[in-house]
């Protein structure tokens, strides 16, 4: 049975070592498997051609590798993104994203089952909190794509469903492992993790000096407007936040990502741009403006030369921020920012 055998996902390299050892056999095959399972995405023992046969045999009865299954697949016909729903073991849905342009390939992935932010503008967060998602079923993701997309993936952007602050330890192993040159070997600099806010995680991530890019859902420039966007900025303020993330080191190669969700009459006002403007000219940043993609009645999307002079306000103030008007992908399968939700994909 699956539930009594031990899932390797989500082992590091250092686990794997271990538990080679802890069935007698030399610790290089933990590096073997670790190479086998990541950067080949191999999920059969019998596939895994220089491992010794009688350790295969331990493998084959002691352990699975269960992987998430394919309910679903979305593709658009606007452009190169897929939408993948997937189903864990315990028969809970999550999705992830799959976006292509030029040479490209950018992995949006979940870290969680649902969301307990409960930001009014996003679909996940309707859905309530679930679970987290464990590493393997966060490396999965990955893996699936792998499989069926064959364009080498190029970036991850931890932005799917959930907080990844709040399964901060899960995600930053799963990272590791997509950073590792024996895993997925994707670059630190291609691995981004987004959060709404999570204070203290970020005080930790900065903190302990990790350098993955951080991204930060800041999406309003005053508190009253963000207090209704993202009820835990009642807890922690704008003003929290920036003030911490003023620390950060890396911001000089590694600049901080803001992404500003523009809503129609929300927070799209040239006095709102202006205000942002205070708030971010002493950080080394970019910053997404991200046009509202539709889930509710409750908000809607700016005309198009209301987006494009909210950013040029940015752009050409005497700080010169970088501002990038991010045009969300897969916008016909609900695969854009702020969509994916499972609660009518089954």
């Amino acid at each position: 049975m699956i539930m009594n055998k031990i899932n390797l996902f989500g082992k590091n390299e250092e686990e794997l070592r271990l538990f080679c050892k802890s069935l007698n056999y030399p610790e290089f095959h933990g590096n073997q498997l670790y190479k086998w399972m990541y950067q080949k995405s191999t999920v059969v023992f019998d596939n895994m051609s220089n491992l010794p046969k009688s350790l295969i045999e331990i493998l084959n009865k002691k352990c699975n590798m269960h992987i998430l299954e394919i309910e679903k697949l979305f593709k658009s016909n606007l452009d190169k993104t897929t939408k993948f729903l997937l189903k864990t073991n315990d028969s809970k849905l999550i999705e992830c994203v799959s976006m292509i342009d030029k040479n490209r390939h950018t992995i949006c992935l979940s870290s969680q089952i649902g969301c307990s932010v409960d930001c009014s503008f996003c679909a996940t967060g309707r859905m309530g909190i679930i679970r987290n998602l464990n590493v393997g079923e966060i490396i999965q993701q990955l893996i699936i794509i792998n499989w069926e997309i064959k364009t080498p993936i190029t970036n991850i952007v931890f932005m799917g469903m959930g907080e990844p602050f709040l399964n901060y330890t899960n995600v930053l192993k799963a990272c590791y492992i997509i950073n590792n040159t024996n895993g997925f070997n994707i670059s630190s600099k291609k691995i981004t993790i987004s959060t709404s806010g999570i204070l203290p995680k970020i005080k930790k991530f900065i903190d302990d000096k990790i350098k993955f890019k951080l991204a930060v859902s800041l999406n309003a420039s005053s508190n009253a407007i963000r207090d209704k966007l993202i009820p835990i900025n009642k807890k922690w303020p704008i003003e929290s936040l920036i003030n911490e993330l003023k620390k950060y080191k890396f911001n000089k190669y590694r600049p901080i990502m803001f992404e500003y969700v523009l809503m129609e009459n929300i927070n799209d006002s040239e006095k709102d741009a202006k205000l942002l403007i205070e708030i971010l000219k002493s950080i080394n940043c970019k910053i997404n403006v991200i046009p509202y993609n539709s889930i509710s009645k409750d908000y809607s999307r700016p005309e198009i030369e209301k987006i494009e002079k909210f950013a040029k306000i940015l752009n050409e103030s005497k700080y010169q921020l970088k501002t990038l008007i991010r045009w969300s992908k897969g916008q016909d399968i609900n695969a854009a920012c702020g969509q994916l939700a499972t609660v009518n994909e089954s």
